[in-house]
């Protein structure tokens, strides 16, 4: 791999059931990238680009409202909906992240069972009235994503020698989180250690991240970068077609430290406004999280106390989001 990119990786192996030469072959190559930078470009994901476009238009329709129409959509306790600039403090950053978002989660009715239960973040989203197709296509790349995100999980399974289902069980009512992401034009007179996104690692296990292909003409010196492990940061383009895919902390957690979860950020050095598409796929929030079900040698230590997907996405929130300390959750 080259020091100033990522690797490409093309998932359709995956479609070929079972521990097939094309599927360990896409298992290798995650591996390999899991290992040795934790960030990688993924293609031939089977998503339809008509789904992807669809949510990037109802998202930027969105977005591009009056804010006191959008606060109508205020995220409330079950991390749903609008949050404005200003609401978003990485750990150790100086300032709020410069951006907007918009969050659902897999929708559950008031009487599903865990809701019932007062499981965390669990719950209905909340669907804005304009645009009139915001939940149509939402929901459609919510499902596409997460379909997308089963593949690729057994994929990690399979190069961990499991079988390929490992993760099925532990996603059944997954923790999965899509934002619409929108960092508007930069500031005239804006700190200049101000960041779209301030240089942070992911809570969870994989996050796919479709980025916005730039029209021809505009600037391309802002967007995703990557810190290397030699501490250097390199830029991550937008790729047409293509999801970027990185390892969070859960499963730098889960794999005893073998992935790594990448240090990032989102900077702007111009004038031009940025829309993206993140989707975080973490399992059930009582799935157990133990290196020992990788790791079966009996001489096997593993580095972490066991803990559950919920528990640690819920503590890693309240670290950098102000409503939920007002809310007391």
């Amino acid at each position: 791999m080259a020091k100033e990119s990522l690797p490409i990786i093309d998932m359709s192996g995956l479609q070929v059931p079972g521990r097939s030469a094309e599927a360990m072959a896409v298992a290798e190559a995650v591996y390999r990238a899991c290992v040795e930078v934790g960030f990688f470009y993924v293609k031939g994901h089977g998503i339809d680009q008509v789904i992807i476009d669809d949510a990037l238009d109802v998202m930027s329709e969105f977005f591009h409202q009056p804010l006191d129409c959008k606060r109508r959509y205020a995220v409330n306790r079950n991390h749903r909906g609008f949050h404005a600039i200003g609401g978003a403090v990485m750990p150790g950053a100086a300032h709020a992240d410069y951006k907007e978002f918009f969050q659902i989660g897999l929708e559950l009715a008031e009487d599903d069972p865990d809701v019932l239960a007062g499981e965390a973040l669990r719950g209905p989203n909340q669907w804005p009235d304009q645009p009139a197709d915001f939940r149509r296509a939402m929901s459609a790349y919510f499902d596409a994503v997460g379909a997308c995100g089963r593949q690729l999980l057994g994929a990690v399974a399979l190069a961990f020698d499991l079988p390929r289902d490992f993760f099925a069980p532990r996603y059944t009512k997954p923790l999965q989180r899509t934002q619409g992401l929108y960092y508007p034009k930069r500031r005239d007179g804006g700190p200049a250690d101000e960041f779209g996104l301030a240089p942070h690692t992911d809570y969870g296990c994989l996050t796919f991240l479709y980025q916005q292909p730039l029209r021809p003409g505009e600037d391309t010196t802002g967007g995703l970068e990557v810190q290397t492990f030699d501490g250097d940061w390199i830029r991550v383009p937008a790729i047409p077609g293509t999801f970027v895919i990185n390892v969070g902390d859960l499963l730098q957690r889960w794999t005893n430290d073998v992935f790594r979860s990448t240090w990032h950020r989102v900077i702007s050095r111009n004038h031009g406004e940025r829309l993206s598409i993140a989707t975080f796929f973490d399992p059930d929030f009582k799935a157990a999280i133990d290196a020992r079900d990788l790791f079966t040698e009996p001489a096997f230590v593993p580095k972490y106390a066991p803990t559950t997907s919920g528990g640690h996405i819920l503590g890693r929130i309240a670290e950098s989001f102000d409503y939920r300390q007002e809310l007391n959750v």
